[in-house]
C-alpha cells in the first residue's frame, strides 16, 4: 500500500479543498431540499389534486428510500475506486429526470415509479457520497469538513420548505415540481461535474492488516453490531422527529407552538454539530457513541413525561442537539473503527439498513402510538429502543489480535 498521509493531503490544494467543500454544501442543500423536503410540503396538494390515497402518496417516498438503501451499496464501491465526480453528476441528472417524471405522473403507478428513480438518484447525491468525498480528500481534517457540510445540509428544509410553499401558493404542485427540477439541474449538475474535478487520492493504508479486507470487516461481529445499533438508533430518531408534533399536541401544546418546537429542534441540530469536534478530541469512540445515544434516549423519554410546555420545548431543543451530533457520529463511525481505506464501500453497507429503518420509522411510530394508546407511551418505547442501541454499540469496536501490526 502506498503511504497516504502525503497523497491524501496533497491531492487538492487548500483552495481546491475549500472549493469542493463549498460546492458540496450548496448541492447538499439543493438536493436534500428538492428531492426530500419539498415532498411533505407538496404532498397534501398532490392528494387533493389527484384523489390518490394519502398513504399511497407517502409510501412513494418511503419506497424511494428503500431504493436508495439498495443502490447505495454499489455506489459506495464505485466511490472508493473512482471518486465522487461521475457518481454525483449522474445522480444529479437522474434526480432531474425523476422530478420531471413526478411532475408529469398521470397515474399512481407512474408516480411511484418516478419516486423509485428519485431514490436511485438520492443514493448518488445525498450525504453518503458527499461524506465519502470529504473523508478521502480531507484526510485527517475530515471532521471539520464533515461538520461544515452537515451544518449546511441542516439548512435544506429551512430554505426549500418555504420555497416549495411559496411556489405552491402561485402554481399547482406539478408546475412547482417543474420549477424545482430546473433549479436542481441548474445548480447540481454543473457543480458536481466541474466542481468535483481533481485527483482522487489513494486510500489511506489500514491502521491494522486485519482492516485491509472490506469483506472480512463487513462479516465481523463488530461491524454487524455497529450496523444493528445505528439502525435501531436511526429508527428511533426519525420516529421521534416525524411524530413530535402529534406528541406535543397530545400533551396539551397548541399546534402552532408544537410547530415552533419542531423548528427549534432543527436549530438544536446545528448547535449540536458545532460541538462534535471538541467531543471527538476529548472522548474515545466507545464513550462518545454511548454519550450521544444515551442523550437521545433521555431526551426522548423526557418528552413523554415532562409536565409543562416550556420544559417540553426545551427537551425538544436538546433532543435536536443530540440528533445533530448523531449525524456526525454516523459519518465518522467507519473511520473511527476501521480507517478510511474502504470508507465508501463500508459506509454504503452500513447506510442501507439505516435508510430502510428511516423509511419505516414514520409509520411505525404512529402505529406504536395507536397500539399503546398514545404518543407518550410510544416515545417511552422509542427511548428504550435507543437505549438498547447504546448498549449494543459498546460492543462495536473491532478487536485487534495482540502481536499483529499493520
Amino acid at each position: 500500500m502506498p503511504a497516504t498521509t502525503s497523497t491524501t493531503a496533497q491531492s487538492l490544494s487548500s483552495s481546491g479543498l475549500r472549493r469542493v467543500l463549498a460546492i458540496l454544501c450548496v448541492t447538499q442543500i439543493t438536493s436534500w431540499g428538492i428531492l426530500y423536503y419539498a415532498f411533505p410540503v407538496l404532498a397534501p396538494d398532490i392528494v387533493r389534486a389527484t384523489g390518490w390515497p394519502t398513504t399511497a402518496v407517502v409510501a412513494a417516498l418511503s419506497g424511494a428510500q428503500l431504493v436508495t438503501a439498495l443502490v447505495g451499496i454499489p455506489v459506495g464501491r464505485w466511490l472508493d475506486r473512482r471518486g465522487p465526480r461521475a457518481v454525483m453528476t449522474t445522480g444529479s441528472i437522474l434526480g432531474v429526470l425523476a422530478v420531471l417524471a413526478v411532475a408529469t405522473a398521470q397515474n399512481l403507478a407512474w408516480f411511484v415509479i418516478a419516486w423509485a428513480v428519485a431514490g436511485a438518484a438520492m443514493s448518488g447525491v445525498l450525504y453518503p457520497p458527499a461524506f465519502a468525498a470529504l473523508t478521502r480528500w480531507y484526510g485527517p481534517r475530515r471532521i471539520s469538513a464533515l461538520t461544515v457540510l452537515t451544518l449546511a445540509g441542516g439548512l435544506a428544509s429551512t430554505v426549500f420548505a418555504p420555497v416549495a410553499a411559496l411556489l405552491a401558493a402561485h402554481l399547482d404542485w406539478r408546475h412547482t415540481y417543474l420549477v424545482l427540477a430546473v433549479v436542481l439541474a441548474a445548480v447540481t449538475i454543473p457543480a458536481h461535474w466541474w466542481g468535483l474535478r481533481g485527483p482522487w487520492p489513494d486510500a489511506e493504508p489500514p491502521v491494522h492488516v486485519e482492516h485491509d479486507d472490506p469483506r472480512r470487516i463487513a462479516r465481523s461481529g463488530a461491524f454487524v453490531v455497529l450496523v444493528v445499533a445505528l439502525s435501531m438508533a436511526t429508527f428511533s430518531a426519525f420516529a421521534v422527529v416525524v411524530n413530535l408534533v402529534p406528541l406535543l399536541t397530545e400533551r396539551g401544546v397548541s399546534p402552532g407552538i408544537a410547530a415552533v418546537a419542531l423548528g427549534l429542534g432543527g436549530a438544536g441540530q446545528v448547535l449540536g454539530r458545532l460541538g462534535y469536534s471538541s467531543l471527538s478530541r476529548t472522548t474515545s469512540v466507545r464513550a462518545r457513541t454511548g454519550i450521544i445515544l444515551l442523550a437521545t434516549s433521555v431526551t426522548t423519554a423526557l418528552m413523554a413525561v415532562l409536565p409543562s410546555t416550556a420544559a417540553l420545548i426545551a427537551a425538544a431543543v436538546v433532543a435536536g442537539m443530540a440528533r445533530g451530533v448523531f449525524t456526525l457520529l454516523q459519518a465518522t463511525a467507519i473511520t473511527d473503527r476501521w480507517g478510511a481505506t474502504h470508507y465508501g464501500r463500508l459506509n454504503g453497507l452500513m447506510a442501507a439498513p439505516m435508510t430502510i429503518t428511516m423509511a419505516l420509522a414514520p409509520f411505525a411510530g404512529a402505529a406504536l402510538a395507536g397500539l399503546l394508546g398514545g404518543y407518550a407511551h410510544a416515545f417511552l418505547v422509542l427511548a428504550a429502543v435507543n437505549t438498547a442501541a447504546a448498549v449494543l454499540a459498546l460492543a462495536s469496536n473491532p478487536r485487534i489480535p495482540t502481536g499483529r501490526t499493520s
